[in-house]
């Protein structure tokens, strides 16, 4: 198997594990491009050639994948197309606004909690928000001490 082979299958594999955790199928082929790409910025027409699709079809979900927090706009000196790039800590920025998703679940919770009385849906629903409460109140902790092995140089 070629290299650019074992890249453009590396990069299908992921895009289907991030199709089975539910994302987009062509959102999840456009994420995987940037991640493989070997460019600083990708147009649409990149995209389309290495997904072997229309640049219309990846419109859609370059939208998707910046409104994710993952890729932004880039400004490319003497071109007249629009490029896009990975976007710096876009991992760190992904999970940024998953919180403030999880914030909104929380309040849904926290108004379903007062809404029953004791009994099973008290107990799951009390379950559901001690946990994200938990994972809420670890995970800046957990992201701060990933950014300092990395910045060490260490692998987590």
């Amino acid at each position: 198997m070629t290299s650019e082979t074992a890249r453009r299958d590396a990069a299908e594999s992921l895009a289907l594990a991030l199709v089975g955790a539910g994302m987009q199928r062509m959102a999840s082929r456009t994420l995987a491009a940037f991640l493989f790409a070997d460019k600083e910025s990708l147009t649409a027409g990149d995209l389309a050639d290495e997904l072997g699709v229309s640049a219309g079809s990846v419109s859609g979900a370059i939208k998707m994948v910046a409104q994710m927090g993952l890729i932004e706009r880039s400004f490319v000196a003497g071109s007249r197309r629009e490029h896009f790039r990975m976007r710096d800590n876009a991992w760190t920025t992904l999970y940024s606004r998953q919180h403030s998703i999880l914030d909104d679940v929380l309040s849904a919770v926290e108004r379903g909690v007062d809404a029953v009385g004791s009994g099973p849906a008290y107990d799951r629903l009390t379950y559901m928000r001690d946990f994200y409460t938990f994972l809420l109140n670890e995970v800046p902790a957990l992201v701060e001490r990933f950014e300092q092995q990395r910045r060490a140089g260490r692998r987590p």
